[in-house]
């Protein structure tokens, strides 16, 4: 089945990708992971709350970690161009029959937050506090030197039918893995901020979030950080990579905090600015798609994924599996 066109002009204009919200068991240790280790930066600490951005963003934060009995994921937050986009979009998931409930955020300007058909929790805002710039504080620059996070991966019960509706939002294919025995998709990268994606769908028991991305200035930064990782007592949270990706081309690497969410550290992906780029077809037994050379990804990385608060699961329609690592 071929992905649906683009909707070059859709109801409301999405920028980008903003930022996460977890659910985490210990702050103390996530604060280790995150900060100590991987190289975010606090923005905010207290009452049980912890927000921290990348060394590019100007944003208030990217991440936000708030204490709980069970890990979970809150929200996935976009950014939208401008406020009357923010009551164009609550319009038209309400006329969908989805909920829209008006929150208030700390740092974040005026928000609202819905369910996508699956119950994947979404918010959606047009502004957030903002805070100088430190991406010349190079004294900050520490663990893989994060600058920017850079999209979320979800498993999807039917990637097909969840591309479909983030494409009337005005997300756009860069590439999709098709089985050739069925011709449906087994996942699909969607991008807005003109890279390789701001959200992707893959195959599995969903909707669950499979990762959240960082970006990271070079692969060198990547290898310097399994160093870090390998000698601070965190070399057993290290899931996959260091490799590159046939799809996307980027150099990667997947860990895992303290509760078991997954991080990808992410560089050199390509642009995808023009409108009229063709989505680039694999076929899901081609064994380059997911890692163009380096280890095939572990079972864990096809089957785990974290919860989304309040979400029940469904099972994968399409019944078929890549390559796996024995």
């Amino acid at each position: 089945m071929p992905v649906p066109a683009p909707v070059l002009h859709p109801p409301f204009n999405i920028l980008r990708l903003s930022h996460v919200e977890y659910r985490v068991t210990d702050l103390a240790r996530t604060r280790e992971f995150y900060v100590d280790t991987l190289g975010l930066q606090p923005t905010h600490e207290g009452d049980g709350v912890l927000t921290l951005r990348a060394l590019e963003e100007r944003g208030h934060h990217s991440v936000r970690f708030v204490e709980e009995a069970e890990p979970s994921v809150g929200a996935l937050s976009f950014k939208l161009y401008e406020d009357p986009d923010l009551d164009k979009a609550a319009d038209w998931f309400a006329a969908k029959g989805l909920p829209v409930d008006w929150v208030d955020q700390p740092f974040v300007r005026r928000a609202f937050r819905t369910r996508d058909p699956w119950g994947v929790p979404l918010e959606f805002h047009a502004g957030m506090d903002r805070l100088p710039p430190i991406h010349q504080r190079y004294e900050l620059y520490r663990g893989v030197k994060p600058l920017r996070i850079d999209h979320f991966n979800l498993f999807a019960s039917h990637v097909d039918e969840s591309v479909a509706f983030y494409t009337e939002m005005g997300f756009r294919t860069t590439e999709y893995t098709e089985d050739s025995e069925t011709g449906r998709c087994w996942a699909a990268w969607m991008h807005r901020k003109g890279g390789v994606h701001d959200i992707a769908f893959t195959n599995g028991i969903g909707p669950r979030l499979h990762h959240t991305a960082f970006w990271a200035p070079h692969p060198m930064a990547i290898i310097d950080y399994l160093d870090l990782m390998s000698t601070t007592g965190w070399v057993d949270h290290i899931e996959r990579g260091p490799g590159r990706h046939g799809i996307s081309n980027a150099f990667f690497l997947y860990v895992r905090d303290p509760d078991g969410h997954r991080i990808e550290i992410y560089t050199s992906d390509y642009q995808t600015v023009d409108p009229d780029l063709e989505p680039i077809r694999w076929d899901l037994k081609d064994p380059q798609r997911q890692t163009l050379w380096g280890a095939p990804a572990p079972r864990s990385w096809f089957e785990e994924g974290s919860a989304f608060e309040g979400t029940p699961t469904r099972e994968a329609v399409l019944k078929a599996q890549p390559i796996v690592a024995p």
